[in-house]
């Protein structure tokens, strides 16, 4: 990361890091841990709408032109590190840095298609589909060449609310997933590449 002031914070598992409707002032970048990222409806409503890990950026939607608040709320799900840069400070590396400005762009690009990925999932797949979508991205599948990757545990509540379902739906589907050998959990939760299959099932 290039020569940009910014300073560390440390957040308990569950604490707020932001909150929709805050001043949008800061971008961060998390070192370490999970933080997920809410929205909620003028009912009430909250969904999870991305679940973001070391090496992403909280907050960069300060840095548009558009509204002065945030539009979704953040927390940490697990301890979580975080670098704080202020608004201005994020503004004055991406004019005077080139290479840190194209690592920013990219990363931005990568997020978008992720963003197009998830609303095609949510428009056109069945719910045991967007089910194993969600859980091979948290298990980062095809990262490093890894067959079977263990993430922490992860409720169910939250999973339907990734997934836009009922618990009872998910509690369903993770029940099938576990008797088809595609899932273990016991503490943390085990995907296998088979899970696939499900995905690619038409």
């Amino acid at each position: 990361m290039p020569a940009v002031a910014r300073t560390t914070a440390q957040f308990n598992k569950s604490q707020t890091i932001f909150s929709q409707g805050d001043p949008a002032d800061s971008v961060s970048l998390i070192q370490s841990g999970t933080v997920k990222i809410t929205i909620t409806n003028k009912q009430g409503k909250e969904a999870v709408i991305a679940l973001l890990e070391a090496g992403d950026f909280v907050g960069e939607g300060c840095i548009s032109n558009g509204s002065p608040l945030r539009m979704t709320t953040a927390s940490a799900m697990e301890p979580a590190t975080l670098l704080v840069i202020q608004k201005k400070e994020m503004l004055r590396a991406l004019h005077e840095d080139k290479d840190f400005a194209e690592r920013f762009i990219a990363y931005m690009l990568k997020r978008n298609l992720r963003v197009e990925a998830d609303l095609v999932d949510q428009l056109f797949n069945s719910t045991e589909k967007r089910l194993a979508r969600s859980l091979l991205l948290l298990a980062q599948y095809g990262k490093e060449g890894k067959p079977d990757t263990v993430i922490s545990s992860i409720s169910q509540e939250t999973l339907a609310e990734m997934v836009g379902t009922t618990r009872s739906r998910i509690n369903f589907f993770m029940n099938k997933f576990r008797k088809l050998g595609f899932i273990h959990y016991n503490g943390t939760m085990q995907i296998h590449s088979s899970l696939l299959n499900v995905v690619l099932h038409e």
